[in-house]
Formats: structure tokens, sequence, C-alpha cells
């Protein structure tokens, strides 16, 4: 399958998806605070999207039953939101994604609850800049795969492991599109597969573990932990190729 090429106005629509999930990830890291429910969370998060006219995307997608993915502590990914009250010392995982008149996005953050450890608080600037070196470094040219290398020696550097079997994805018109980008290399050679071309709308998510890589899921069926039962991070943003460079299309609405 092919993959999309997006003319500057179908970027535009994607733009607006995206801005609403960047301000619905902003409210929830001002809310998520020690006493806090993390269901009481995801309505405040679904009562943000609808009220900009936006559908939660992720409501019952694939049957996941929130519009917000609430990974805790060991959850890496993929957390149903429950009536945990989340308390200090806690590493909470905010992922959501809107629909708009057509158009997806999608982007999560790992945030602290009030102090929390120096170990946590690495973990954490690990999935965040790991997200934030390959933005930067991402050129018209060059290939998903050596994305994918690059995302995993930076994960590497820092002492950590990408999670395996899931992974970054294209995105538009349906919030799941080719390609698959895992934040490591599959296969030898970095320098194989599909480039990266303007006009492409993909999404980049590293995901942390800290000492093993493969993924178990937990007995509700979404609860994604690392098989080490360590805790984990997970940051994404949804950038649009322009002018040849990665631009973020996720970033909170202005105010």
């Amino acid at each position: 399958m092919a993959i999309a090429l997006r003319k500057p106005k179908e970027i535009d629509k994607l733009r607006i998806a995206g801005g609403i999930v960047g301000s619905t990830l902003e409210l929830l890291k001002e809310n998520a605070k020690a006493g806090m429910r993390l269901n009481e969370l995801d309505a405040m998060a679904e009562d943000f999207i609808r009220s900009h006219g936006a559908k939660p995307s992720f409501k019952g997608l694939y049957g996941f039953p929130s519009a917000v993915c609430t990974s805790l502590n060991e959850v890496i990914i993929h957390g149903i939101p429950s009536d945990y009250e989340l308390q200090d010392g806690d590493v909470i995982g905010f992922d959501t994604g809107t629909e708009i008149d057509g158009y997806f996005g999608d982007a999560a953050v790992t945030v602290g609850i009030g102090e929390v450890s120096k170990e946590d608080k690495e973990l954490i600037a690990c999935a965040k800049d790991s997200l934030f070196y390959a933005i930067e470094n991402i050129k018209e040219g060059m290939r998903f795969k050596e994305l994918s290398y690059l995302l995993e020696q930076f994960i590497l550097s820092r002492g950590y492991v990408p999670l395996r079997n899931f992974c970054g994805h294209g995105i538009g018109k349906k919030p799941h599109e080719e390609p698959e980008i895992p934040n490591y290399l599959e296969g030898n050679n970095p320098k194989a597969g599909p480039k990266i071309k303007n006009g492409m709308v993909f999404c980049l998510e590293p995901m942390i573990c800290q000492k093993e890589a493969k993924p178990v899921i937990l007995k509700n069926g979404w609860d994604v932990v690392s098989a080490d039962k360590l805790r984990g991070s997970h940051y994404e943003h949804t950038v649009a190729i322009i002018g040849g460079k990665a631009e973020i299309l996720s970033l909170p609405l202005e105010k």
C-alpha cells in the first residue's frame, strides 16, 4: 500500500485535529495530580475534545472503551482508565486522538505526579528526548528505516530499550495508515525501504522499557507492560514533512 502524500489543505485539517489533541494533553497534564481518578481525567478529556467539535477517535477504536489511554507506572501503552486515584510518585502516560472533518490527530505524553524519583525523571526524559531528537533530524529523502535506527540508537545510548512489536504509524483519513515506524531497526540495512517525502504525515512514538523489550499484554487485553515488569514511558507527536523537514502538527492550539 502506498504512503499518502497530503496536499497543503489536507495538512491544515490534520493540524486542526492535532492541535485539539495537543490542547487535550495540556489539560490532562494540568489536572493530573494526586487524588485525581483516571476515569475523571478521561471524562474531562472527552468533554474537551467534543467541545471543540471533534470526536475522541480512540473511543471504540478496535474496541477500546475510552477517549484516553492512561498508562500507569508499569503500563507502557494502551492503559484503560479506571477509578484509581493518582498518588505522589506515580508515572502516568496519556495518549489520545481526535477526528474532525474526516481527519485524525494523535499524540502522547508521560508525566510524573508530585515528586518522582530521579530514575523516573530520566525514564520520562528518554521518551521525550528521543522523540524530539528524531523530529529534528528528519530530512526528505532519508528512509523510514534510518529513522527507526536513529530512534533505537538514541534510546540505547540512554541505557534503555525500545518496546518491541509496537510502532509509530502514518495518519490521515484513518487513525492508522502506512507506514509502520518501529522504534528500532528491523533487519540489518537502514538504507532499505521507502523514503520520506514532502507531504507525508505520520506519528512517531518512542515507547521506553528499562531492561526487557518484550511486551506482555495484561488480562484486560489492552494494558501493555514490559516483560521486566518495570516502569516505562511513552511520548508521541504527529508530524508532516514540509519543505524537506518535519513540522509538528500536534502542538496545543493557540489561545
